[in-house]
């Protein structure tokens, strides 16, 4: 009984997984776009402001390119694991079409999660560059 709630449960994760799997992809997209317009015009205005200012919005920024970081492959594992149950499932009754459905999902989503990660994870790292370059600049031109 208490398998069965368990098994309701994660199916019904399935769906909204996948959605956020989607979502977090097209955040990383955009948030990619937005760190090439940052490096290209962004920081070079921002030379020009408060540092506490900067110093804010810089951890925003990497914050933000963290949590993509983070949750993209979560996110990718969760969407890996719940099809294999019914998969492996259906690979007992004999049913090799719906476990290749799954395995397809699962890949699919695994792939989705890494690359997430991958663009969180590269972003955190330029930002946390740039932005220590730039107040270290700002503070030889202040000092």
């Amino acid at each position: 009984m208490l398998a069965e709630l368990m098994r309701t449960l994660v199916d019904a994760l399935a769906a909204p997984t996948i959605f956020a799997l989607l979502l977090v992809t097209a955040l990383s997209v955009l948030d990619a776009g937005a760190a090439i317009g940052e490096r290209l015009l962004g920081l070079a205005r921002l030379a020009e402001a408060d540092p506490e200012r900067v110093t804010q919005l810089a951890r925003r920024r990497i914050e933000r390119a963290d949590l993509l970081a983070r949750v993209g492959p979560m996110l990718g594992l969760m969407g890996t694991l719940i099809p294999l149950g019914p998969g492996l499932a259906a690979l007992g009754q004999g049913n090799v079409a719906l476990l290749a459905d799954a395995v397809t999902v699962a890949f699919d989503t695994t792939v989705l999660g890494l690359l997430v990660g991958v663009i969180g994870f590269v972003l955190s790292r330029l930002r946390r560059r740039w932005y220590d370059r730039l107040l270290d600049t700002m503070e030889v031109v202040r000092g």
